[in-house]
Parts: C-alpha cells; sequence; structure tokens
C-alpha cells in the first residue's frame, strides 16, 4: 500500500494540481477572465441566495390543457363523422365530455366503430400500460367521449415538458445570465435568474401564451350585429383598439408552429415598428394557397385569442414571409419577436409565487457562510494537529487539497453554488476528516498489537479501505437520492455533497498515502508519530 511508481506518484500530484487550477477563475473579475481561452473561462456561478435576484414560480393551467384537448376531440368527431358521410346532429362539449347524436339509428354501430378509432393505448415508460386515451359510450343514439384520467395526466406532464423548454428560450432570448429553470412538483415551473431585481418584463414574456394564428375574417354578419346572432363556426374577439371587435371563423388557416423566424424591424413606408415573419416549406405553402384563394378579403392575425392586424390581401403572398403590423414600440415589436421565435406554450402559465432577494441579502448569506467555513476548518486543522501531530499535518493538506479540487469541479461543470450548497462543502471537510481519523485510529491499533512503525502505516491504510468505502458509499447513495427527488437548495447541497465524497477518496487514499510513503521512504521510522 506503501508503494508508489514514479509514474503513478507524477499522475496522481498532476490529477490533482490540474483540478485545483480549474477553480483558478473564481479569484479574478469578468473583465480578466473574458480575455481568457474559452475552455478557461469556466467558473462557479453564485446561486440566487448569494448575489440577490428574482425567483418565479409558474402553475400550468391543468383546466386550459383539460379544454384543449376537448377541443381536439370535438374537431375530431366533425372530421371521422364527415368522412364516414354519417349524418348527425347537437355535436357540443358539456362538462368534460363531447357528445353527438347520430341521426340514423342504423348508423350508430358504424359511428361507434369509427369514433373508437381515436382512442390510442397510453404509452408508459416501459410501453403500453393498457389504458387508453379516449373512452366511447353510447346512450341511444347519442355517443358520448371524453378524455381518461391517465390521458389528461400525461398530457399536463407533456405540458410542463414543453413549457420548460419555451420558458428556457425566452428567458435566453432576453439576454439574462445563469438562470435555473426547472420543474417543480407534477405541474410547476421554478425559474430563478441571479442578478435580475426588477423582474416585471420578465414576468410579461413569460405570462403570454404567444399562441399565433392566421384565420380569415367572417363577413356574413356586421361586427355590430354579431354579439346578438353569428355562425357557430366564428367567434367575436376584440382588437387592439379598446372597444374594437372582429368576427373570426375559428378555422386556423396557418397557425404560429410553421414559423421558423421572427425579428423586429420598421415599416419602409410608415417606419412604424414591426415583426418581420418568415414560414417553413409547409406553411409557406399554406399561406400562399390561402392568399391566391382570398385576395381582396380581409384575413386576421390573432395572438392570444387577440386580433392585433386584420389587414385586406391586395395580392397573393407567395414568398413565405410577411409582416405583422399594429400600434408596437420598439420594445413591444421586440417583444412579440421574442415570443414568436421561442414559439407558444401549450398551456398558460399563472405566477403563483414571487421573490426578490436584493443583492445586500445575497452579501449577507456570502459573509455568513464565509465565517462559517473559517470557523469549521480553524476548528478541523486545530484537532488534528492537538491529536495526530505530524500526521495531523498530512491530514490536513489533504483536505485543503480536498477543498480546492472541489472548487474546481464545481467550476468546470459551471455548477450553481447556494448557501446549502457552501454548507455541503463545510460537512465533506468533516468527513475528509473521518477518513483520515479511521486511518490513523487502524494505524493506532496495529502498533498496540505489536507490529512495527512501517508494517502499522501499511495495514493501517489497507484495513481502514472497507470500513471507509462503505460508510462513503452510503453517503452517496443519500446525496444522489437527495439529488433525484429534491428541488432548488436541496439539489445544492446534493451536488457538493457528492462531488466532495468522489474528492475526499481521491485524496485519503491516494494523496495522504503518497505523501505519508514519501515520508517513511525519507525518515525511515521506527515509531509511528502519531
Amino acid at each position: 500500500m506503501l508503494f508508489f511508481t514514479r509514474w503513478k506518484a507524477a499522475a496522481i500530484l498532476l490529477l490533482a494540481l490540474a483540478v485545483c487550477l480549474c477553480a483558478l477563475p473564481n479569484f479574478f473579475s469578468e473583465d480578466v477572465i473574458r480575455h481568457w481561452p474559452a475552455w478557461a473561462q469556466r467558473h462557479i456561478v453564485l446561486g440566487l441566495d448569494l448575489q440577490g435576484g428574482s425567483h418565479l414560480l409558474l402553475e400550468v393551467d391543468s383546466a386550459a390543457v383539460r379544454k384543449e384537448q376537448l377541443q381536439s376531440i370535438n374537431d375530431d368527431v366533425l372530421r371521422v363523422l364527415r368522412q364516414a358521410r354519417i349524418p348527425f346532429t347537437g355535436r357540443a362539449i358539456r362538462g368534460n365530455s363531447v357528445e353527438v347524436h347520430i341521426t340514423r339509428d342504423t348508423d350508430i354501430d358504424t359511428a361507434l366503430a369509427k369514433l373508437r378509432e381515436l382512442s390510442q393505448p397510453l404509452s408508459g415508460f416501459a410501453g403500453s400500460t393498457g389504458q387508453r386515451t379516449i373512452t366511447v359510450t353510447a346512450n341511444g343514439s347519442t355517443i358520448t367521449l371524453s378524455h381518461t384520467d391517465p390521458a389528461i395526466t400525461e398530457r399536463v406532464r407533456q405540458a410542463v415538458d414543453q413549457s420548460i423548454q419555451i420558458v428556457e428560450r425566452r428567458v435566453n432570448e432576453l439576454g439574462l445570465v445563469e438562470p435555473t429553470i426547472q420543474r417543480e412538483g407534477a405541474n410547476r415551473i421554478l425559474v430563478q435568474v441571479p442578478g435580475l431585481q426588477d423582474p416585471s418584463r420578465l414576468k410579461e414574456i413569460l405570462g403570454k401564451t404567444a399562441k399565433l394564428d392566421f384565420r380569415m375574417v367572417d363577413l356574413s354578419v356586421p361586427p355590430d350585429q354579431a354579439e346578438q346572432a353569428h355562425p357557430a363556426d366564428s367567434e367575436i374577439l376584440s382588437g387592439e383598439t379598446p372597444g374594437q371587435k372582429y368576427l373570426i371563423e375559428k378555422r386556423v388557416l396557418v397557425s404560429g408552429a410553421d414559423l421558423t423566424d421572427a425579428q423586429p424591424g420598421f415599416d419602409q413606408r410608415t417606419n412604424e415598428p414591426v415583426v418581420n415573419f418568415r414560414f417553413n416549406s409547409a406553411g409557406a405553402r399554406k399561406f400562399a394557397e390561402v392568399t391566391q384563394a382570398n385576395v381582396g378579403k380581409p384575413f386576421a392575425i390573432v395572438l392570444d385569442n387577440k386580433v392585433i392586424s386584420a389587414p385586406v390581401i391586395r395580392e397573393p403572398i407567395l414568398g413565405g414571409s410577411g409582416q405583422i403590423s399594429g400600434n408596437f414600440t420598439v420594445q413591444s415589436a421586440n417583444d412579440l419577436a421574442i415570443l414568436l421565435r421561442a414559439g407558444a406554450l401549450p398551456a398558460p402559465l399563472t405566477i403563483i409565487e414571487e421573490r426578490t432577494v436584493g443583492p445586500g441579502l445575497g452579501q449577507d448569506s456570502i459573509n455568513a457562510g464565509e465565517h462559517a467555513a473559517y470557523a469549521g476548518a480553524a476548528l478541523v486543522v486545530i484537532f488534528m494537529l492537538a491529536t495526530y501531530g505530524l500526521f495531523g499535518l498530512f491530514a490536513n493538506i489533504a483536505v485543503a487539497v480536498n477543498v480546492a479540487m472541489i472548487f474546481g469541479i464545481l467550476s468546470l461543470l459551471s455548477a450553481t453554488l447556494t448557501l446549502p450548497g457552501i454548507a455541503g462543502i463545510v460537512l465533506t471537510v468533516g468527513i475528509a476528516v473521518d477518513s483520515n481519523v479511521l486511518i490513523y485510529e487502524r494505524i493506532r491499533e496495529e502498533v498496540r498489537a505489536g507490529r512495527s512503525a512501517i508494517n502499522a502505516i501499511d495495514a493501517g491504510f489497507s484495513r481502514a479501505l472497507a470500513t471507509i468505502l462503505d460508510s462513503n458509499i452510503t453517503t452517496f447513495i443519500a446525496a444522489a437520492v437527495l439529488f433525484y427527488i429534491g428541488t432548488g437548495p436541496v439539489r445544492g447541497f446534493a451536488v457538493t455533497l457528492g462531488i466532495g465524497i468522489i474528492t475526499t477518496l481521491f485524496t485519503a487514499f491516494t494523496l495522504t498515502r503518497l505523501i505519508v510513503a514519501y515520508w517513511v521512504r525519507l525518515w525511515r521510522p521506527r515509531v509511528v508519530p502519531i
């Protein structure tokens, strides 16, 4: 256990030095490290509790998800029955179900068979779960379709996953630094932006669904008379001007999902802020077909069920690009372009919790964490020196390298350091010392058993290995569980604790052993100085 070849000793020292050097960027200002190579600029990011910033907890509207799914069933029922040429009446959404009345009794079995094709097996992690997405039942000539609870739960989960990706794109488009965006529970999203003291614009960007549709304006009924009666396939939407109303067809001609780019700009004729957009190939084809078939008619650009523009189609638009104009300011045009580039949310998000941490409070947390770390480290150093003398010095050197390696690995990962993370580092110092204590106490036992100094040291390292591995592996498992089921600060604690356990095993069984081995080789001790 005390023999090291030259290449093995060099590898241990070079690895420890390289990892420790990775922590170097944390000791220089941003202006200095900006001129370094990209690979050398990685550093630890201070969390919200250490540098201040904004904390938002968003909730996905599950009711909106259910409503959208019901509308989807309603549209599918219309499509399937029309394709099968089955006459029906009374198709409507009632409660959490879609009901349709089949006109002829002879068509009921055929309609049931066709509509049951809409129900698909609900897949799980390991394949089919045996559940279906839709239940289809018949009561006389009335057929009822409704989503199963597992299907709604799965759709909400998918909506949260999609929303996390879209929220991340929107936040990144704003140019905010090092945001933390993650799932919180079943239907919530946690957004933390360190350094952001005024979250008003962020809330405005995240609060919009940004569902963009291109639809035709219904001219069959004047807008002032549409309040009394209008076609079932149209709806009344408000415009940008207060009191302005439009009668818009529900049928979506082209959706915002077909957009590939959106950029703010200025109208060349009026010099007003506008948003220029471009479709993908499928969207360009559909947009060209719509504009060719409806020259001279107005069409509406609808954003979140609000008409932002309703121009008349003067000529076919075949290039796959266009322009959205309205009462935009430069910032609102830029914000709309951000929303369109990031994509529409699958469901509305509601802000249910908001916190702003001031930089002063963050600095107080840093000071408190530093004081705790310094006090704990000083007590450990004093205890080890008083208890184990020279071997205590060896242990203190290994612990110092251990802490430096933790910061180096955190820097390599560009990890976010929080106050619980600092607590994890302080705890790691205790675990690292505990490993050395086990080794040294084992050496004492071997000396009492009559072994020579060198044999006792060698046996102490070899026989303490199993005990230290057991204790550290169980602690690492606990850290892994905390990381898996925990959120926010708990994860920060788990990350630093897990990394600390890995570096502790490295320093205890390589670095400390290497130092002791070279001391033994140089001094050939007859007595163990513990």
